[in-house]
């Protein structure tokens, strides 16, 4: 059935509905909810639905970004400590949040270990303090509302925490006109949390969700044990007191639907396709006009509800098949990694440790790790004076930072042949485009040229989008193929760049057929054994490195140089500067 964008638009909000209620019935069984959207409207609309559905005196906080394990698990109150001349306790905010609900800002930027905090919570219950001369456990059973507001599949929240969390939203493109109506009551959603608990689930729905998710690719248990919660609670919000059909669907659609890694296909057995193929055509025929969804057997029925829920665009992202991968020591860093130990970058946690230069001393965790012993202290030192703070060289901490791990791209472009203009210019468009990106990273590109009978670096790493035009202006093309020079500059160049602290991407656009030797010499057979030697060494040093074979007709050198390198291959016979970036991107991400 055909829907208007206006129908369509209102059927997203109502599953948006009905994920608030179903997830202020039992937010801690629930996990919580993905809210995909950028801030406006439509989504503090939502969000003030999703508070009205909870139950009176339900705790409702916001965790800020820059939120650490200080702040969620709770420990020593230095203030407090200080004045008291004992240790304080302070609670932590997912304690303090027990019974309740925590909303996540920029869900999609929160650091490994806060979502690892989380989920911890999630998992037992509870949050575990021991540190600062406590060791203590709290209640937290907490459900999240994340809010991603990348809108960007490659910026995603943590893994961890999207795992834990029942259901995702997606708010954007929605109008304002289309949230006008909601169906559910808030009387409704309490009376369903009284009926939560007593509400029975069938062996067969149980077996029709597992391989359901089977189906779909689903490996996580979890998802399993979230569908059956809501599931649960669908029946609970419509008053029955066992899990229908619906309810099942329900289920499907909103927790299952969304983590689907491949798409269901159904193989009958070859014995009976021609039997089963008769006889669909003759129930068909029979039964013209007359089909009835409920006669489905149950998995064919969760089966039509997965396929009509899964997300736009989900088909070509899991039908996609990624550029083939090399060894662990070739994978391409993914720009944005960051590195820690580094006297630059944002600070990113203490740790204990004596001064030296270049060490910066946190005041504020020193003090922290210095306050429990200060009534022994205060023994130990009697004739000192009374409000003496006693600080001793085991409890310095230092600031710890992150910097990110920039990314240097290093073409490496055949410029020999009579092709070679065309192959310039695909490596220029390429590098142009890429820069605008690089820029916005503080990443970099380079160029490398082999033509005659040796490589030059046309352009050293940069960021400037005019100097590499310039660069790239007068690139000659022409003659021999020196691709052994190309291969040892590279690798010298990778080198300097790691040096520096930076990442290297080796990009070679090439046919692979060298017939110049390092010595500047012709033979095609000591070419390729010192294109060979060269190639070693670059795969040997783990760099990343991606082949691309750009002759009118893929052969196997190309290829053999992309195994001889751990590289990743790509035969792009006609590829232009956009194809390249694209792959060179997609490279860079992985």
């Amino acid at each position: 059935m055909y829907l208007s964008d206006g129908d369509a638009m209102r059927e997203r909000w109502q599953d948006a509905v009905l994920t608030a209620a179903l997830f202020a019935i039992s937010p801690f069984c629930l996990g919580g909810v993905v809210l995909r959207d950028q801030p406006g409207p439509v989504r503090e609309h939502w969000l003030s639905l999703a508070k009205s559905y909870l139950a009176e005196g339900t705790p409702l906080r916001r965790v800020p970004l820059h939120a650490g394990p200080d702040r969620l698990l709770g420990g020593l109150n230095l203030s407090a400590t200080l004045s008291a001349g004992r240790p304080v306790k302070e609670t932590g905010i997912l304690s303090s949040a027990d019974g309740g609900v925590l909303i996540l800002a920029m869900a999609e930027r929160l650091p490994a270990q806060t979502a690892a905090i989380m989920a911890s919570a999630l998992d037992c219950g509870d949050v575990r303090v021991e540190r600062d001369g406590f060791a203590a456990v709290d209640k937290a059973h907490v459900g999240f509302i994340a809010l991603d507001e990348s809108l960007d599949e490659d910026e995603r929240p943590s893994d961890t925490l999207r795992d834990r969390l029942a259901f995702e939203v997606a708010l954007h493109g929605l109008s304002h006109r289309a949230t006008d109506r909601t169906d559910i009551t808030k009387s409704q959603v309490d009376l369903a949390r009284q009926r939560f608990a007593d509400v029975v689930i069938s062996d067969d729905h149980l077996r029709a969700l597992t391989g359901l998710a089977d189906a779909l690719g689903i490996v996580s248990l979890r998802a399993l044990i979230l569908a059956r919660h809501a599931a649960v609670a669908s029946a609970a919000l419509f008053d029955r007191s066992t899990v229908s059909d619906d309810d099942a669907k329900t289920a499907v659609r909103l927790v299952l639907a969304h983590r689907a890694t491949r798409f269901p296909q159904e193989e009958p057995d070859q014995d009976d396709q021609t039997d089963d193929h008769e006889e669909q055509q003759q129930h068909s025929h029979d039964n013209e006009g007359e089909g009835d969804p409920s006669d489905q057997p149950l998995e064919d029925q969760l089966l039509a509800a997965a396929l009509a829920s899964l997300p736009p665009g989900l088909l070509d992202r899991l039908r996609h098949e990624p550029i083939p991968r090399g060894s662990k020591a070739s994978s391409p860093g993914k720009t944005g990694l960051e590195k820690k130990g580094t006297q630059r970058g944002r600070p990113a946690g203490v740790h204990p440790g004596g001064l030296h230069q270049g060490k910066r001393l946190s005041v504020i965790d020193t003090l922290r790790a210095a306050a429990p012993w200060q009534p022994l202290r205060r023994r130990e030192q009697p004739r000192e004076p009374d409000g003496r703070l006693h600080v001793r060289p085991e409890d310095f901490r230092l600031i710890r930072r992150k910097e990110p791990d920039r990314t240097t791209t290093i073409f490496v472009v055949d410029a020999s042949g009579s092709s070679a203009l065309q192959r310039l210019a695909e490596a220029k468009g390429a590098v142009e485009l890429l820069l605008a990106e690089c820029y916005a990273r503080r990443d970099q590109v380079a160029v490398i040229a082999f033509r005659g009978d040796k490589a030059d670096i046309l352009l050293s790493p940069t960021r400037s989008l005019v100097r590499a035009k310039r660069s790239l202006a007068t690139l000659p093309g022409g003659g021999g193929t020196p691709l052994a020079s190309g291969l040892q500059m590279a690798f010298q160049l990778a080198d300097t760049v790691r040096r520096r602290g930076e990442t290297p991407l080796l990009v070679f656009l090439t046919d692979g057929r060298g017939n110049i030797a390092l010595d500047g010499t012709r033979g095609r057979l000591r070419a390729i054994a010192d294109a060979e030697a060269s190639a070693s060494l670059i795969a040997n040093a783990g760099y990343a490195t991606l082949v691309i074979d750009i002759s009118a007709r893929p052969g196997p050198e190309a290829e053999g140089l992309s195994r001889a390198l751990r590289a990743q291959y790509l035969p792009l016979p006609r590829a232009d500067a956009k194809q390249v970036s694209d792959r060179v991107k997609a490279a860079r991400q992985r």
